[in-house]
């Protein structure tokens, strides 16, 4: 038989994870498609609890402001630049930016308390690096997750090694041994150096995965990066931006984490489940008609039903 693509091999999660457990993912866009398909199938999933994170450093501060649960205050605020009346911090990303510091600062220690108690009960923590390319501000002096839009003399940008990146996340894993953490590259292009300087990036994101998951018993790495570039190499596979996976690359790389991830009751159930959230969100043209309405109570219902299944899972492994 002729090979048309070069197949990734992603093997099987020795603990397989599935509708029993908490799950945490961090870190990349990647990881919020990841996120997004693992909530509309009824997963417990929280996801950046401070927006999309794309460097090691940024994404190891999200998981120690969790951990700590230290609010952020009025010092941690900034107007974000580019004459946009709107306020942040450079530890979020700007979708987080609301028109006063206050309701800013509402939003994120909402967010932040959420997650700091999701993060307390995951057994799992999926974790996506995107680039090793980060930024200082020289003034703060703490590396930013996002730049607001202030002016580029204001930061310093500098790159992180393998070598940095394990040291920062050694001490992480082996702060929550009782953890699974699942590391991932992010397949998408950063190509703001161009194609080699993105390579070089994601080189020493592998790298450093590679020794994180040789020195410790609870970390594992699954190829997303290799997925979509050794298997799904056509630019078909691409968004328009030719940096970003498509829809249909997002879901096959998806079907390849679920077959790598998950244990077989979870696997059994996402057929239903998705046929659940498609009759749970399906909306009818004439909602006044009586026919209308028993549909939609149907539906509720159905949906029910399956939460309180996927509930019993969670119960058995808790009298187990």
């Amino acid at each position: 038989m002729i090979k048309t693509s070069t197949p990734a091999e992603t093997g099987r999660l020795e603990n397989p994870l599935g509708y029993k457990d908490s799950i945490m993912m961090l870190g990349s866009c990647f990881s919020d498609e990841m996120a997004a398909i693992m909530k509309s199938l009824y997963f417990n999933v929280s996801s950046n609890p401070t927006g999309t994170l794309y460097n090691p450093e940024s994404i190891a501060g999200a998981i120690r402001r969790m951990d700590s649960g230290e609010h952020f205050t009025a010092d941690d605020t900034e107007e974000v630049g580019a004459g946009i009346k709107a306020y942040c911090s450079f530890h979020h990303h700007t979708s987080f930016a609301s028109a006063s510091a206050e309701v800013f600062l509402e939003k994120a220690n909402k967010a932040l308390d959420d997650a700091s108690g999701h993060f307390r009960t995951s057994g799992y923590m999926a974790v996506t690096f995107g680039t090793s390319w980060a930024y200082r501000h020289k003034g703060r002096g703490i590396t930013v997750a996002n730049c607001l839009r202030h002016g580029q003399k204001e930061f310093e940008r500098f790159f992180l090694t393998a070598d940095d990146t394990f040291r920062i996340w050694d001490g992480i894993v082996k702060d929550f041994p009782e953890k699974t953490w699942i590391f991932t590259v992010s397949p998408i292009r950063h190509l703001k150096d161009g194609a080699h300087g993105n390579a070089l990036s994601k080189a020493a994101l592998l790298l450093a995965v590679d020794k994180l998951c040789a020195c410790n018993a609870n970390c594992r790495y699954f190829p997303a990066f290799e997925i979509m570039n050794d298997e799904l190499r056509d630019y078909r596979y691409y968004a328009e931006d030719m940096a970003h996976p498509s829809r249909l690359a997002v879901k096959i790389i998806w079907e390849k984490f679920s077959e790598y991830a998950l244990d077989t009751d979870s696997l059994a159930l996402l057929s239903e489940a998705a046929s659940v959230k498609a009759a749970a969100n399906h909306r009818p043209l004439f909602p006044e008609l009586a026919e209308s309405e028993s549909l939609l109570m149907k539906n509720r219902m159905r949906e029910e039903d399956f939460i309180k299944k996927i509930s019993m899972l969670k119960a058995k492994t808790l009298t187990l």
